[in-house]
């Protein structure tokens, strides 16, 4: 929070002042705001001015004028670095010990609350910053305490906070009725794609044109050998794009890191994530923690001990498109209650692939998974679907998870498709985010998915994202060989 000259009856009565002592705030908050923004700030631009462990703050002084136009300047740059970024910000700023401080501002409004900021805050992993303007009536100040963040985190920036389904951003988190416990933090700038890579029609705007177009989009299209092929090939991206994932699933690894690893798994596979500005989403990956239903977007939050995490990926490689994910547990202090969740999710799909064959109609999915989940005491999610994959990431046709729906189609040999269902420990009820796309049960409970997507065969549903011997185990299969789940053909 900043702190700085507020009392209005503290203000001269002349109005020039009142306008230079209102400039002046605006240009503070914006540099101390644009501070938080870049997580490595402290590491790279406060830690270098003064020896390990001392007490003081970072102090930017000067004339309004130079505070307006350091502001102004740091703020429009698109340097994403910390150095190249606030470079005229360090040049006119100084490290001042805390025993010295009183005497460097001494005469300045806005001092209070900054002796018990410096008294609380850790050197080890936060910082004071003050930044003091020159007005006509005198020196006018506000500070801030500001955090370090995991050394996993990149030197990047601005770090921010997602509005408007990704159209728009905000450097203060959104006010918003939470549900459960999780907020959301911070997002990184968007990863680049590699040089060779193709995109598809929505990476640069975000409209996916083609998709809606289609005719897919209202008949289940027939997959061609030669296109199933190609399927088998990206699914296997797939798979091994959320094994990579899974394997760096610990308490203190951040989501964003678990998009750093599956944005560079999707480069080195010369593979588009497809997830990357769809409908603007920001990021490669949907990372879901805890009361999350779908569609979390990975940010600087740090997994803790006892979260679970679903990792959804969908890579696209040679025109054609994959989609799975997983639920785990990060850590071992993860409750019975939603390793169980976990695991009805988990068996309630396995359940509805077993029972597919051509002829099966898609409502009848939904009576399958609600059975398996009824009786396990939880509840399916009503709001989202399975749904056709192929050469579109979303085509017909749409299969919902719960009972007595009314989907149509039946399924037949060459038809490609996801089931996923969502599974909540309460209500099937969701709401979401002013992100607008992180989907988080109504109560705050978890909530647990797992996704396959599966060619249709004579002789049943071919899981084309099955799991693989080199796949880490899932929480009821540690301590035990990892091993694939065996397609049917």
């Amino acid at each position: 929070r900043v702190c700085g000259r507020a009392a209005a009856s503290s203000r001269s009565s002349l109005p020039a002042a009142m306008a230079d002592l209102d400039a002046a705030e605006d240009a503070a908050k914006e540099l101390l705001g644009i501070m938080e923004a870049f997580p490595r700030f402290k590491e790279r631009a406060v830690d270098p001015l003064h020896p390990e462990g001392e007490r003081g703050a970072l102090v930017f002084r000067g004339p309004l004028k130079l505070v307006q136009t350091v502001s102004k300047l740091t703020c429009a740059s698109k340097a994403s670095t910390v150095g190249d970024r606030f470079k005229a910000l360090l040049s006119r700023s100084k490290w001042v010990r805390q025993e010295e401080l009183e005497q460097a501002l001494d005469g300045a409004d806005g001092l209070d609350g900054l002796d018990g900021r410096l008294a609380a805050y850790d050197p080890a992993r936060e910082y004071v910053a003050v930044v003091v303007a020159e007005l006509q009536r005198g020196p006018a100040c506000w500070h801030q305490v500001g955090g370090g963040h995991p050394a996993s985190i990149e030197d990047s920036g601005p770090w921010l906070y997602v509005l408007d389904h990704g159209t728009s951003r905000a450097g203060r988190r959104p006010g918003f009725s939470y549900t459960g416990s999780l907020r959301p933090y911070r997002v990184s700038p968007r990863r680049p794609v590699a040089e060779g890579i193709l995109l598809p029609d929505y990476a640069a705007d975000g409209d996916p044109r083609a998709e809606q177009a289609a005719p897919a989009r209202s008949t289940p299209p027939v997959v061609s050998a030669a296109q199933a092929e190609k399927l088998r090939a990206v699914c296997r991206m797939g798979r091994e794009i959320v094994d990579a994932a899974h394997r760096v699933i610990k308490p203190g690894v951040t989501t964003d890191e678990i998009d750093r690893v599956v944005h560079d798994k999707h480069m080195e596979f010369g593979a588009y994530p497809a997830p990357l500005n769809y409908h603007n989403f920001p990021k490669s990956v949907c990372t879901s923690v805890n009361e999350v239903v779908c569609h979390g977007i990975p940010d600087m939050r740090q997994l803790e001990d006892g979260d679970i995490v679903n990792i959804d990926v969908s890579p696209i490689f040679d025109g054609f498109h994959a989609d799975l994910n997983e639920t785990f547990c990060v850590g071992p202090g993860v409750t019975q209650k939603k390793k169980d969740l976990i695991k009805a999710s988990h068996d309630s799909l396995m359940k509805a692939i077993d029972a597919c064959k051509p002829g099966f109609f898609y409502r009848d999915v939904g009576g399958i998974i609600t059975s398996h989940i009824n009786g396990c005491g939880f509840a399916v999610d009503k709001t989202y679907c399975g749904h056709g994959v192929g050469e579109y990431f979303h085509c017909a046709p749409n299969i919902p998870h719960y009972a007595g729906n009314k989907a149509k189609f039946v399924m037949k040999v060459g038809h490609c498709f996801t089931i996923e269902p969502m599974i909540n420990t309460g209500t099937w009820k969701d709401v979401h985010w002013a992100d607008g796309w992180t989907a988080v049960t109504k109560d705050g409970k978890p909530s647990a998915q797992f996704e396959h997507q599966l060619l249709m065969h004579e002789s049943g549903a071919e899981i084309l994202t099955a799991r693989l011997p080199t796949s880490p185990p899932l929480w009821w299969e540690e301590g035990a060989q990892p091993g694939a789940a065996t397609p049917v053909l």
